[in-house]
């Protein structure tokens, strides 16, 4: 799950309170990790709405990470961070940090996803992989497929207009999982998506 980004210091008290709550209701929902990705907030409104999303995921097994703020992530005890193409190398990151804090980096090509996974990242996000408001550069499940098998076993997570009717072929191309912001920031979709996401590994016992 990756927060809107939303968030300014104008708004911020209303707009904490509903990513924390979204937040906590991921974490008891089973989504594994939750990535704060909100841009706009000062430093000090960052390490603040992070506390409280860690606070509101502690006791389940969600990874709380901060998007390119290492420094805040690591100060407010959160899991790791998401790295984007402008932030500091996942290389820079593991030399400084413990080796328990947990690196993702997103990527747009089988080259980054490689430069990634030989970098001392612990995950990369690829994609669009299918259309999305705001990204015209779509990469389609071919491209995701060939990523995922060039990088094996390397994990990698499929981002860009993600949900339940396309989850599946997703999985099947040989990703990891699903990142994203409309399908999981919403309850009835995030029901629906984390369903989707179970079938392919239902075993019918009868």
């Amino acid at each position: 799950m990756i927060t809107s980004g939303e968030a300014t210091d104008a708004n911020f008290i209303a707009a904490k309170s509903r990513i924390v709550e979204t937040a906590a209701a991921a974490a008891d929902a089973g989504v594994s990790l939750i990535q704060i990705r909100e841009k706009n907030l000062s430093a000090r409104s960052l390490f603040e709405l992070t506390c409280s999303v860690v606070e509101a995921a502690a006791g389940t097994a969600t990874r709380v990470l901060v998007n390119d703020r290492a420094d805040i992530a690591f100060a407010a005890a959160a899991d790791g961070v998401h790295l984007a193409s402008n932030s500091l190398s996942a290389a820079v990151i593991r030399e400084n940090f413990p080796r328990e804090f947990v690196i993702g980096v997103s990527t747009h090509s089988i080259d980054e996803v490689a430069a990634a996974a030989g970098s001392g990242a612990d995950f990369a996000v690829f994609g669009p992989v299918f259309a999305t408001p705001g990204k015209s550069d779509v990469k389609g499940v071919d491209a995701l497929r060939e990523v995922c098998e060039r990088v094996a076993p390397f994990p990698v997570l499929a981002i860009g207009g993600v949900d339940g009717n396309n989850v599946e072929d997703i999985l099947n191309a040989g990703a990891s999982g699903v990142s994203a912001i409309r399908a999981l920031n919403d309850a009835d979709s995030m029901r629906q998506l984390l369903e989707s996401l179970k079938k392919p590994f239902e075993i019918d016992d009868r």
